[in-house]
């Protein structure tokens, strides 16, 4: 169990890093956050990256599997979901969606990126 002050230093370095302009920052985002055995904070990071709206950051958590929208737990998918779409410009997230269901190699990937891609097609 994580105390309220840790899981608010966590918040806000994952906040402090979504905000950061670093292309850096993204790939620490990846590193520690989207491998954290903590669901918490994957889900956290996870939407940290969506609000990045930028083509590195959504590819992290369209494209990975065990990330994102492919994580095993339904709380950080449906998470980076909802996030994905409640961006007001869905441009970038539509071309990495598309990418992924026209090259990905894995089918469960494919999968979930053509389902999430219809889904921002309807809102």
């Amino acid at each position: 169990m994580v105390d309220k002050r840790t899981e608010k230093d966590v918040t806000n370095i994952i906040e402090g890093l979504r905000m950061n302009q670093d292309p850096r920052s993204i790939d620490l985002l990846e590193d520690v956050g989207t491998n954290s055995s903590v669901d918490a904070i994957r889900e956290l990071t996870s939407r940290a990256l969506v609000k990045k709206n930028q083509h590195d950051s959504l590819k992290v958590v369209i494209t990975n599997k065990g990330k994102g929208i492919n994580d095993m737990s339904t709380v950080v998918a449906m998470s980076t979901i909802n996030e994905l779409l409640s961006l007001d410009d869905k441009t970038e997230a539509m071309k990495v969606l598309e990418d992924t269901v026209n090259m990905h190699s894995d089918e469960e990937v494919r999968d979930n990126a053509r389902s999430v891609k219809a889904l921002m097609a309807l809102s």
